[in-house]
């Protein structure tokens, strides 16, 4: 069972924000780096946002200046805040666990279901 649960999805107008969350279970969210990718139909997943340490943060070049990640340890959980968001964000966006903090597919061992985001122009 993957315990990495997706909220926060929706729908927005293009120059919106909109604040995703990942909920883990305490298990995934100790144990392993947890990051943020995307899927659009037709392309490639892309891997969006990493967080190392709870502290170093690596985002793909799309999402620079515009996307935040975070974590509460707390609550176990990962966010992404984004902001200025345009028709080219729309996706389905996936929390995935993984043992290396590198913001490729090939990192990461699982895959929460996602939660689409729809940009409308």
């Amino acid at each position: 069972q993957v315990d990495l649960v997706p909220s926060g999805g929706g729908s927005v107008p293009a120059g919106g924000s909109l604040r995703l969350a990942c909920t883990a279970s305490k298990y995934f969210y100790t144990t392993f780096r947890l990051a943020w990718f995307r899927q659009s139909p037709g392309k490639d997943r892309e891997g969006v946002a990493i967080l190392d340490n709870d502290v170093t943060a690596t985002y793909s070049d799309s999402a620079k200046g515009r996307f935040t990640i975070s974590k509460d340890g707390d609550k176990n959980t990962l966010y992404l805040d984004m902001t200025d968001l345009t028709p080219g964000d729309s996706a389905v966006y996936i929390c995935a666990a993984g043992p290396m903090a590198v913001l490729s597919q090939a990192a990461f061992w699982y895959w929460g279901q996602g939660t689409q985001v729809t940009v409308d122009s």
